[in-house]
């Protein structure tokens, strides 16, 4: 059985970290590790785009993860 050793990291926290963080803003105090890795690549294809392009669409760098999760979560 082979194990992923890949971290992903954005700024100073990993993107582990600032999905953890998150969930526990939210009151949550386990990560639903489920939905994380459900949506971790529409994650990741937002974090990669620069600020400009997120403007674009009407996000912010924070707006991320409220924006991927709008759908299960009331924030």
């Amino acid at each position: 059985m082979s194990t992923c050793n890949v971290q992903i990291a954005t700024g100073r926290s990993s993107l582990r970290q600032k999905i953890d963080l998150f969930f526990t803003g939210l009151g949550l105090g386990v990560n639903p590790y489920g939905l994380q890795r459900a949506r971790m690549q529409q994650i990741i294809s937002l974090e990669m785009k620069s600020d400009d392009q997120l403007a674009r669409m009407g996000l912010t760098r924070d707006d991320i993860l409220p924006h991927v999760f709008r759908d299960i979560l009331a924030v």
